[in-house]
Order: structure tokens, then C-alpha cells, then sequence
């Protein structure tokens, strides 16, 4: 049964409020573990955090696949790893201190740029060769999930013995101590952890289903709706995180969730892929799907390169990879509504 528009609305509301308190609570617990666990808080921010908080949009990106709608699939996808990479420039903004990639940098946070581009690269090959597939799925969609778990490991053992380091500034701060507790203490914010989590991704599912019958109220193409509307509400744990952990110095951390969860919501097109009937996803898709990935990929390439730039102050008191990411993203915008 389709929603009303003033349930829909207070849906929404209500739900992004529930996100905003559990955001800042997660970041504090995850800021710990990362410290006791010796996890580090990019591998936290990417693997735990990335991956949880993601679980609306992966929801959301599965059901509009198996209803058939391979553009609203694909396009929240797409679009949230775009509207994350924002939120990034965001916090940078919140970070007074300095530049936030000049402070985050790590070869860590290098390497999960580095698999977010070469994972959206397969979805390119795959829009390529539409003809190519096992059963109804292309074998992209298999490949898109064997990158990143061997990814992740790359960024995990970049983590505990890098090759190298980043120099060290006074704008550097360290992720601190490992601190002393028990290990039933440590389980239970391990518990309180997957609780707050748990939250996160069931309001981040109501801001899905309610902004989706927002946006047919509205009467917007499957692209814009997808790409936009569904991609940043469900991307909002991200923004309440990444600033939350910006102001607590957790900076590694920010800097991890919002990359590590734009790889993992590549792995949306391997589920809609396998829950898309009609056959292969990637030959449904059009020029409003290859223009988000086109612009994810320059927004990663740009990011890549703030962090080895390493500006610490710039326009604004923002590097130029933070401009340029907020320049990219309005354009884009531009361009799905014009058209």
C-alpha cells in the first residue's frame, strides 16, 4: 500500500532523527574498539561502520531489483557513493584545525580509495559486454564481491604493517592509546555497538521507504530517484558519523567509514544483478547510470589525490580535493535535472 505524503514525510523525519543520535553515539564506541581491538580506525570506519550503516541502501537497491526496476537500482548505488563522498568534503569542513585529508592521510585510507576506483571500473566492463552471463547474472557481479574481500584484506594488512607512513605534522594527530578493560566490558560495547548499528540501518530503512513514495509523489524519473533522493537519505548515517568523529578527533576514522561504506555499496550491483530476473542488470542501464559512474570515479580520483597532496589549508579552509568534490556533485545534479 502505497504511503501517504504526511506519513511519508513524518516518516522520514522521525527517522533521520533516530539517526542523528545513534550516529554520534556509534562513532564513540567504534572510536574505543578501534583502540582496544588494535583494528585501527580506518579497518573499523571501513569494514564495521561502512559496511552497517549501508545496510538501508542495500535494502533498498535489493527490492527496487526485484520489483524490476534496474535503474532505481543501480542509481542508489551509485548515487550514494557520490552523495557519501560529499559528506566527506562536509566534515572537512567542520575540521578547523586543517584540511582533513592532509590530517587522515594513511596508506590505508590510499589503499580503500585505490579498490573503491577498481571497483567501479567492473561495472563499466560489464555495461560493456551485456552479453556475457551465467544464468541471468553477469559474471562481473561475482567479480565485483571477490575484489572486495580481497580489498579489504589489502587495507587491513596495510593497516598493521604499512610500507609507509605519511610524514608527520603538527595537523597529524595520533589515534591514541589501546586503553585497559576486561573482555566482558569490551563485549558489551561490542553488544551496545551492534545495537546502535541495528538502529541505524532500520531508520535508514524507513527514510528509504518513505522517501521513495516522496519522490512519486513527485513524479521524478527512476535516475534522479534513485541517485538522489533514496541515495542521500539512506547515506545519512555517514554524514552523522563522519562529522561526529571530525569533532571528536576520530579522524581516521571519518575518513575510513566514508570510503570503506562507498566500497561496499558498489556490492549493491552485485545483489541487484542477482535478484534482477530479466535478465543480465547492467544491459538495462543508460546514460543517467554511467554518468554516476563516471562521476564517482573522478570524485575518487580527486579524493586519491588530496590525500597524497596533502594541502593543509585551502579555499576556504578546505583542501582543493573538498572544492572540487562539492563542484563535481552540483554539477552532476544539474545535468539529471536539466536533462
Amino acid at each position: 500500500m502505497a504511503l501517504s505524503l504526511t506519513v511519508s514525510l513524518a516518516g522520514f523525519l522521525l527517522a533521520a532523527a533516530v539517526i542523528g543520535v545513534c550516529g554520534v553515539l556509534i562513532t564513540a564506541r567504534a572510536e574505543y574498539l578501534a583502540r582496544v581491538t588494535g583494528l585501527g580506525q580506518v579497518v573499523m570506519g571501513a569494514v564495521f561502520i561502512g559496511a552497517t550503516t549501508s545496510l538501508s541502501g542495500l535494502v533498498t537497491s535489493g527490492t527496487a531489483a526485484i520489483q524490476g526496476h534496474a535503474s532505481l537500482a543501480v542509481s542508489n548505488s551509485l548515487g550514494g557513493i557520490a552523495a557519501q563522498t560529499v559528506f566527506l568534503a562536509v566534515a572537512d569542513m567542520v575540521y578547523r584545525r586543517a584540511n582533513l585529508e592532509h590530517a587522515a592521510a594513511s596508506e590505508a585510507n590510499l589503499q580503500q580509495v585505490a579498490l573503491l576506483i577498481a571497483l567501479l571500473a567492473i561495472p563499466l566492463f560489464a555495461m560493456a559486454t551485456p552479453q556475457l552471463e551465467i544464468g541471468w547474472m553477469h559474471p562481473a557481479s561475482i567479480v565485483l564481491v571477490i575484489t572486495y574481500v580481497g580489498g579489504v584484506k589489502l587495507v587491513s594488512r596495510a593497516h598493521q604493517h604499512p610500507m609507509w607512513r605519511p610524514r608527520i605534522t603538527q595537523q597529524t594527530p595520533p589515534e591514541g592509546g589501546e586503553g585497559r578493560r576486561g573482555e566482558r566490558a569490551v563485549a558489551l560495547d561490542w553488544l551496545v555497538f551492534a545495537a546502535l548499528a541495528a538502529a541505524v540501518a532500520a531508520s535508514g530503512w524507513v527514510i528509504a521507504t518513505s522517501g521513495i513514495a516522496l519522490s512519486s509523489h513527485l513524479g521524478i524519473q527512476e535516475s534522479v530517484v534513485g541517485g538522489v533522493f533514496t541515495a542521500v537519505s539512506t547515506s545519512l548515517p555517514e554524514l552523522v558519523i563522519a562529522v561526529a568523529a571530525v569533532r571528536r578527533g576520530a579522524l581516521a576514522l571519518a575518513v575510513g567509514d566514508v570510503i570503506g561504506g562507498n566500497s561496499f555499496d558498489v556490492l549493491f550491483l552485485s545483489v541487484s544483478d542477482a535478484l534482477y530476473r530479466e535478465g543480465s542488470l547492467y544491459a538495462s542501464l543508460g546514460t543517467d547510470e554511467l554518468l554516476w559512474i563516471a562521476v564517482t570515479i573522478l570524485m575518487s580520483g580527486t579524493l586519491m589525490m588530496g590525500l597524497l597532496r596533502r594541502e593543509k589549508f585551502g579555499f576556504g579552509n578546505i583542501g582543493f580535493e573538498s572544492t572540487l568534490v562539492l563542484g563535481l556533485y552540483a554539477i552532476t545534479l544539474a545535468t539529471l535535472f536539466l536533462r
